[in-house]
């Protein structure tokens, strides 16, 4: 894993622009510890920050492709192709030449061989950007599922382009601007898929190819979910699952690095911890992770999302498979310290917080690092097998919106504080509005299956949501949390082969023993322990300790007290200082959200400077 950063323009001599090429990849620094290296040309200038993961010594980037000693492609990548082996020997067989072991040479040969549509031959999570020195033209390429970010702004004459916001907003022509678009971006708990929230800055959508050439800019789709019919039978299709599960995850344990999995005793990730040990027992217990809080077990108190805690359930699989487990315990002091705030802040360039969930992820995966170069974790298996509770929840599918946007109503409806924002910027912002406008944008793409009605039809269009907008949020989060420590999390459900195949698997199959999951369920019967079988789903663990809540009460109240801080006329003083005064007042995960959600607000309008174009 990577980070990549670059600079196209047609107007002018990139070779005098070093400078602001390294400090664009410089920023990147985090996703590539190991080494940097900068490849400039009079139109294109291409910096690279590698992780090593495979080949470390000849993997380096930018990595040229020649003929005659001339330079013909130059290749920048972040991620990993887990099929490169058997497209290396397609092209050894086509006379292609490899002086090394890495799976970014195999990339840049499958361009040279099958030229713009060769994305669709990789099996894998990637972002790249290939610079074709004859045609002088910029390909930027995005995996199928969004799991590896990567952006770019337009310039007029060319383009900037970025793995993060930060690489771009290094240039001095991508000034950090955010419209009230944007704010809307941030704020509706949405993520439309190109939408960058800084003004005039873009995503490259999943599945997608941007072409970067002299005479503009132009988009082109290499991949969508499709509708088809399903035929295999029950027991086929669980068959399916397990034998393209056990390939996945196998292809996804190649690393020339230590690696791990992530293990918080729910099925999802109890499964690829149990695949990973059986694929690699001869070389010893595979290494495993999860997160836990001081006083979790004094504190923890059920709720509609949480039924369960995590630790009784790790101990299982733990003890089941016979992993080398390590539990992370953390204290509401950690999580609660500005200062890893404003490294968690840093490392999203947005205020997109989850809060707690946040700071904990980053402060697992910092610990990992310590340990381990690589991670399997199970995200996204929900949005794949129907695992939410809201999928299961009727009036939440039958509501006319997105559904984790009806569940957060009804959460925040039975919370005494939902949001602290200023009434009149959420007036001007018409949230609900947009949300509307995004959700009726995502359902007129669903692909529809002909003749399928009812049940069966919502549920496709429910399922095809998640995967296409809510799982890009966990995704996004997932990326930056593990690469700000230098980690490289892998998501086996995220194989496309996979999405493909249960996406189009109907609803009743999914559900055929009454339950979320029952597919995934009878998949991992013979690997995992009965209580983990058994487990209703709980999502990633958030902290009960009160003294959390405590502490950021008195972070509000000290930032309501600086006149100057830049978050104040967005927000609702008066009700934020009675929140900040009741220091016996509510805990819940809402009520905590809406005075996270302000001090990072008011941390990222400071840190970056931000220019609100409203």
């Amino acid at each position: 894993m990577c980070g990549i950063a670059g600079w196209v323009d047609h107007a002018r001599d990139l070779t005098r622009e070093r400078r602001v090429v390294r400090e664009m990849t410089t920023t990147m620094k985090n996703r590539g510890p190991d080494d940097e290296g900068i490849w400039l040309s009079p139109r294109a200038a291409l910096g690279h920050r590698r992780l090593a993961v495979i080949d470390l010594e000849g993997g380096r980037q930018p990595m040229i492709a020649d003929e005659d000693g001339e330079p013909v492609a130059v290749l920048i990548y972040t991620g990993e192709v887990y099929n490169f082996r058997e497209l290396r020997g397609e092209l050894e067989g086509r006379g292609h030449p490899f002086r090394t072991h890495s799976d970014t040479e195999v990339v840049l040969r499958a361009y040279l061989e099958w030229g713009a549509g060769f994305p669709a031959r990789l099996n894998g999570m990637y972002a790249f950007a290939l610079w074709d020195v004859r045609a002088e033209e910029l390909l930027l390429v995005r995996d199928r599922m969004g799991i590896k970010p990567l952006y770019y702004q337009p310039t007029g004459s060319g383009a900037l382009f970025g793995s993060e916001p930060k690489a771009i907003l290094a240039n001095p022509l991508a000034p950090p601007a955010v419209d009230d678009g944007g704010l809307r971006e941030l704020l509706a708990f949405t993520k439309t898929p190109g939408h960058a929230v800084f003004r005039d800055m873009r995503e490259v959508r999943p599945g997608h190819v941007v072409h970067v050439r002299r005479g503009g800019i132009t988009e082109r789709r290499y991949w969508a979910l499709e509708s088809r019919p399903h035929t295999d039978d029950l027991q086929t299709t669980i068959g399916a699952v397990r034998g393209l599960l056990e390939d996945i995850v196998a292809r996804q344990l190649i690393s020339d690095v230590p690696l791990c999995t992530l293990l918080s005793g729910g099925l999802d990730s109890s499964l690829v911890t149990a695949l990973a040990q059986r694929a690699l027992a001869d070389a010893g217990p595979v290494r495993s992770f999860s997160v836990d809080f001081v006083g979790q077990a004094e504190n923890f108190k059920a709720d509609e999302l949480r039924s369960t805690p995590d630790a009784p359930y790790v101990v299982d699989v733990q003890r089941h498979v016979g992993s080398d487990h390590a539990n992370i315990v953390l204290s509401a002091a950690q999580l609660a310290d500005p200062a890893l705030r404003e490294v968690v802040l840093r490392a999203r360039d947005l205020p997109l917080s989850f809060g707690d969930m946040d700071a904990s992820l980053h402060l697992l995966f910092r610990a990992i690092r310590e340990r381990s170069t690589v991670a399997l974790s199970g995200e996204s298996a929900d949005e794949i097998f129907g695992g939410y509770l809201w999928f299961h929840d009727p009036d939440v599918v039958a509501a006319d919106t997105f559904p984790w946007s009806a569940m957060r109503t009804r959460l925040r409806s039975s919370s005494s504080v939902s949001t602290l924002l200023a009434p009149e910027l959420l007036e001007r912002l018409d949230l609900q509005g947009y949300v509307a406008e995004r959700y009726r944008e995502a359902i007129a793409e669903v692909p529809r299956l002909p003749g399928e009605t009812g049940k069966e039809r919502r549920m496709r269009e429910i399922s095809y949501l998640h995967l296409t907008r809510f799982l890009q949020l966990l995704l996004d989060r997932k990326d930056r949390m593990s690469m700000a420590t230098g980690l490289e999390v892998r998501v086996p459900f995220c194989d496309h082969r996979l999405v493909e195949y249960v996406f189009n698997a109907p609803w009743s199959m999914k559900t055929f023993d009454g339950r979320e999951k029952s597919l995934l369920r009878a998949a991992s019967g013979d690997l995992l322990p009965r209580s983990v079988l058994d487990r209703r789903k709980s999502p990633y663990p958030a902290t009960q300790d009160p003294a959390y809540a405590r502490a950021l009460r008195a972070q509000l109240a000290a930032l309501l007290a600086q006149r100057d801080a830049p978050v104040l006329p967005l927000v609702d003083v008066a009700r934020a200082r009675a929140v900040a005064a009741d220091t016996d007042g509510p805990v819940d995960e809402v009520s905590r959200s809406s005075v996270e959600q302000v001090l990072v607000l008011n941390d990222w309008l400071a840190r970056y400077e931000i220019e609100l174009a409203l």
